[in-house]
């Protein structure tokens, strides 16, 4: 079993992995990396994360996770992989053969992949938030169409995929979501597939179809829609929750 953690750049995803290991966890325990050394190392003064360096095209670590299930601990290991951004340009890509051949050995063998995808301008942002600084919904459409053929081409091991619309804080009301969507495995929350229907239609509807096509051109394979944030513990460990529900051994 094998699940790797990728995006674009400036989609939050190192705070998103450095708060997963923060010790005050509810079901979601990192047990690989020390909460305090990550925050050495990843952030800058002003407490906002590093920018990738484009040093090396890539950057591996490694999340040993535990998830607290009613049947017991269970284990998910991932393969971190940061990238400065320019991996994902095809001319990269055909310049950089080997490095782009090895990056795409560790996403084939892959049974899980999640995927942190930035806020857009279409969506209702709070009062306050600089909407120039991201995509327009166009925009963002177009970039998910390359995940798309990413997904089709380059990952067919995967079994679940998992798509977080992450900053949440700045485009919804974090408590109110987080009491319809929070895992209580001794409550009647919703199950996996209400979670991601009201997922889908609240945050995900400009990509609807492309999600359809994913599913429909892979076979036994499950897309997920979640909505993250820094902010909010319950919506951060939701997504590996669910991973740790499905693939965990």
């Amino acid at each position: 079993m094998g699940v790797v953690y990728i995006g674009d750049r400036k989609t939050g995803k190192t705070h998103l992995a450095m708060e997963l290991a923060n010790p005050k966890n509810e079901y979601v325990k990192v047990s690989s990396q020390d909460y305090e050394a990550l925050k050495a190392g990843l952030l800058d003064e002003n407490s906002s994360a590093r920018a990738t360096s484009d040093e090396q095209a890539t950057y591996e670590r490694y999340l040993d996770i535990q998830v607290r299930l009613p049947v017991g601990n269970k284990q998910v290991i991932v393969d971190w992989i940061d990238t400065p951004g320019e991996v994902w340009r095809k001319s990269w890509q055909i310049d950089n053969h080997n490095e782009w051949k090895k990056f795409l050995e560790t996403i084939q063998q892959s049974e899980g992949i999640l995927l942190i995808l930035p806020p857009h301008r279409g969506l209702n942002f709070q009062p306050g938030v600089d909407t120039e600084q991201f995509m327009n919904q166009q925009q963002w459409c177009n970039r998910f169409d390359r995940w798309v053929e990413f997904f089709r081409q380059d990952c067919p091991k995967a079994r679940h995929i998992l798509i977080c619309l992450n900053k949440a804080d700045l485009f919804c009301d974090l408590q109110k979501e987080a009491s319809q969507l929070a895992y209580n495995p001794n409550g009647a929350q919703m199950n996996w597939q209400q979670r991601h229907t009201y997922v889908l239609q609240r945050y995900f509807r400009p990509i609807h179809s492309q999600l359809e096509q994913i599913n429909k051109n892979v076979l036994g394979l499950s897309v997920r829609c979640f909505i993250t944030s820094i902010y909010h513990r319950s919506l951060l460990e939701l997504p590996w929750i669910y991973l740790g529900s499905f693939l965990a051994k």
